[in-house]
């Protein structure tokens, strides 16, 4: 096997998993299971032939494309080792990638250079109701096909274990889980270490989930919400719960793109409340700054034809920056009382609002580019914030290049990890109303 020097694109995903199918034609099997938006097939390649399913979901979201590397990396773990298939009674089913037109979009940064200037400009995940894994309206109101999909192999193959392949631009890896997996924490541990990948401590998507160990989650049930709660809540219903009715454990997997070690500093803060009126009044100022962009922009784009995908995500994360400011500002009255915070958890609340401000930047930097011209003038203010922008993750984080591979041998590590305890886990607590959830606050989520 060729070393893995880049990720891959929708087709060569495809075209892949079709060779290894060509290959090993009685332990490899390829369907399709639905079609995008677009008309593109979604492909899952399953190798095996036990009765115990187990569900990999790569590419849930566009602009996270290592997931497709891992599956094809799992493929070829299963085929060679039968302790993972004839001997766990197990069938590996590999879903290529759950939303291949946001992959596509995304597909001009995908061969490299990795650079954070060139991912940003290039940057596409759509609006949140756009996004395959999230039920908003609730698994009867389904409305995009590929989540339909999705749902429909749940109920066909009743999974003991799903796992949900993320990736984050910047900061460390972690794990979301919706049932313990005792043990979890210290195989990701342990692959972290053996790979240079740092292990996020107090990541943003969790701030007020319960810890499992360093590094792992437990993700909250879901509850109803407005579009603001849903975007910024863990109240949203997700594919990640639909399966629990059949007893399904989800993993969460993610992993970085570029590391950043202070995310795995464990150390406490000396002044946590200082920091985060700076991360507060940094978030306003650079949404202030990209809302007034926005306000020049909108006028010469309405009739640009790609416009709407990008408007959608650029309105999702103006919408919500000042909630999320409000939220981490100490001095905001009545404000959302935090958890205590360590030196980990506000690197990682650095690196989230900057991220915010940096894909705006870069969505709005796409519209103009599609419109073909710059009337209202913007994009030299544009390119000197993203640059600046990028220079701070570069400089002032320390973010660092992670090779693809080892990207991806992360993940499948994790996989493979959650993979043998899920198999000997009995879920210790009911699927409605977990106990010990009813008197929590509401869960900022702040998807990553």
């Amino acid at each position: 096997m060729q070393p893995l020097l880049r990720y891959h694109t929708v087709d060569e995903l495809a075209a892949r998993a079709a060779a290894l199918v060509d290959r090993r034609p009685r332990d490899a099997r390829l369907r399709r299971v639905g079609t995008s938006r677009a008309g593109t097939p979604l492909w899952l390649l399953s190798v095996g032939h036990g009765s115990r399913q187990a569900l990999v979901v790569a590419g849930p979201h566009a602009n996270e494309p290592v997931g497709g590397a891992t599956v094809l990396r799992l493929a070829e773990r299963a085929l060679a080792d039968p302790r993972l298939t004839a001997d766990a009674d197990a069938t590996w089913n590999l879903l290529l990638c759950l939303d291949p037109d946001g992959l596509r979009r995304n597909e001009r940064w995908l061969p490299g250079p990795y650079t954070l200037g060139r991912y940003f400009r290039n940057f596409f995940r759509p609006g949140f109701l756009e996004q395959p894994e999230w039920l908003p309206d609730g698994s009867a109101a389904v409305a995009l096909p590929e989540t339909r999909a999705l749902l429909d192999l749940h109920d066909e193959l009743r999974p003991f274990l799903q796992c949900s392949l993320h990736g984050v631009d910047v900061g460390g890896g972690f794990v979301e889980v919706t049932d313990d997996l005792p043990g979890l924490a210290q195989r990701v541990a342990r692959a972290s270490a053996r790979l240079g990948i740092p292990r996020e401590l107090g990541a943003f998507d969790t701030l007020y989930w319960p810890d499992l160990g360093p590094a792992v989650y437990l993700i909250p049930p879901p509850r109803r919400g407005d579009l603001a709660a849903a975007i910024t809540e863990a109240a949203v219903e997700s594919t990640w719960y639909h399966p629990h009715r059949h007893g399904t454990v989800t993993a969460v997997v993610e992993a970085p793109m570029w590391g950043v070690n202070a995310v795995a500093d464990s150390a406490p803060s000396a002044d946590p409340e200082a920091v985060l009126r700076t991360i507060s009044r940094t978030l306003r100022h650079d949404a202030r700054l990209l809302t007034a962009l926005l306000a020049r922009i909108r006028p010469h784009v309405a009739a640009v034809p790609d416009a709407a995908p990008l408007l959608a995500p650029v309105d999702d994360y103006l919408l919500v920056c000042p909630g999320l400011a409000d939220t981490w500002d100490p001095d905001t009255p009545g404000g959302h009382t935090l958890p205590p915070l360590g030196a980990a958890h506000l690197a990682a609340l650095r690196i989230a609002g900057r991220r915010l401000a940096l894909r705006t930047a870069g969505l709005l930097h796409q519209l103009v580019t599609a419109a073909g011209r710059d009337p209202a003038g913007v994009l030299p203010e544009l390119d000197r914030l993203i640059d600046a922008w990028c220079a701070d993750y570069r400089d002032g984080h320390g973010a660092r290049w992670i090779p693809v591979a080892r990207q991806a041998e992360y993940q499948a590590r994790v996989v493979l990890a959650a993979f043998e305890l899920a198999a000997r886990h009995t879920p210790a607590c009911s699927r409605s109303g977990e106990s010990g959830w009813g008197s929590q606050p509401a869960v900022p989520m702040h998807r990553e």
